[in-house]
């Protein structure tokens, strides 16, 4: 049987990377794949982007952490991947490429940064494909540029009231048609070549708990359709909702994992205007304490999809809680913060009408 986890968010800018892995390093290394966002540059070289809102780089150490804790493919599409220039964007691909860390969805040029890569395990063929749809101006790759393979979406706002000025609209968002197009298109290429076929996308509302935006779910069942085997989400930085679709798992978001706070990066990003208006997002956000962000971002976990070959996918799901440190310690059931992060992931769930089931099978859900 082939075992594959994947995680939310990682990044760390410490003396000791590798101490944000400690209490999940075991969960990496009993699988045979292990995937990874990776929200952060890893480069000392370049300046800060102008429209970098919170602008984050590790140190070159990290590369050589996620391969020791046992992460073998990272995503680099994320609205990160041009926080400090093309310099920093080329120096983390090549740290991570010594390391012997795969990257997708970003790369020296559009059609690179759309490619599928491609893992081969002892019984089964992976692909994996990642894009983004929160991009700042100029992070997407262009022709003859470097960025992220896009995902991009388009907001439409509707008046509910028309004759009542103030009124709040009702927003509609859709998928970009060219974007999805070459996403569908990738996939179904990779379909043909792999047994498996991951899609990862850095997507959604961050910050607001429960709430999925209309292109999500547009998005996530056209790849499935074009022969994606689970969709990976992340980006909101907030646990959400699981989709089974056509039996296929849509971890709308896999929430953050091992992942500086935010003052870590920029001590002055707490005085920021975009900062405080991200603050009003959350109720939960309480500045004062030691864990500066919300309560309900600490729960988190590992997707886990079990497969043998010519059999079924088997979806699951390993809580995780992140410590007051930033790093995630993997739950025992009996650990009433295990208890917290399920009833937190079946009201996201449940929260926008979804009906997935949540097992518990020993120290893992079971989905269905």
């Amino acid at each position: 049987m082939t075992s594959i986890v994947a995680c939310g968010d990682v990044g760390a800018c410490r003396a000791d990377c590798s101490s944000i892995f400690s209490g999940s390093r075991s969960a990496f290394a009993a699988a045979d794949l292990c995937f990874a966002q990776l929200e952060t540059t890893i480069s000392t070289r370049g300046s800060k982007a102008p429209n970098a809102r919170l602008a984050m780089r590790a140190p070159e150490a990290f590369a050589a952490t996620l391969h020791e804790v046992g992460i073998d493919v990272v995503s680099f599409a994320s609205n990160h991947c041009l926080d400090f220039g093309y310099e920093a964007f080329s120096d983390t691909l090549r740290h991570l490429g010594a390391a012997g860390v795969r990257v997708c969805g970003a790369a020296a040029n559009l059609a690179a940064a759309r490619q599928p890569i491609f893992c081969e395990l002892a019984s089964h063929r992976v692909a994996l494909i990642a894009a983004s749809s929160i991009l700042p101006e100029g992070y997407a790759a262009q022709a003859n540029k470097a960025g992220c393979a896009p995902m991009r979406a388009l907001s439409l706002y509707e008046p509910t009231e028309p004759d009542q000025p103030g009124t709040p609209p009702r927003v509609h968002t859709f998928a970009h048609r060219d974007d999805l197009c070459a996403l569908t298109e990738a996939l179904r290429r990779a379909h043909a070549a792999a047994d498996l076929v991951l899609v990862s996308l850095h997507w959604g509302i961050h910050m607001v708990p429960f709430v999925l935006a209309d292109y999500q779910r547009e998005v996530a069942h056209a790849v499935i359709d074009a022969g994606a085997d689970a969709v990976l989400g992340h980006h909101p930085h907030i646990l959400k909702a699981i989709e089974l679709y056509r039996g296929k798992p849509i971890y709308y978001s896999l929430g953050n994992f091992a992942i500086e706070q935010p003052h870590v990066w920029d001590p002055t990003i707490l005085r920021t205007d975009s900062f405080r208006n991200l603050v009003s997002l959350n109720p939960e956000w309480d500045l004062s304490k030691r864990y500066t962000l919300p309560e309900n971002t600490r729960a988190t976990g590992l997707a886990k999809l079990l497969i043998e070959k010519g059999a079924s996918l088997e979806c699951r799901f390993c809580p995780a809680w992140v410590d007051d440190d930033s790093a995630p310690q993997m739950l025992h059931a009996g650990d009433p913060r295990f208890g917290t992060v399920c009833d937190f992931l079946e009201r996201s769930t449940r929260a926008v009408g979804l009906a997935t089931r949540f097992e518990r099978d020993g120290d893992e859900l079971v989905l269905s």
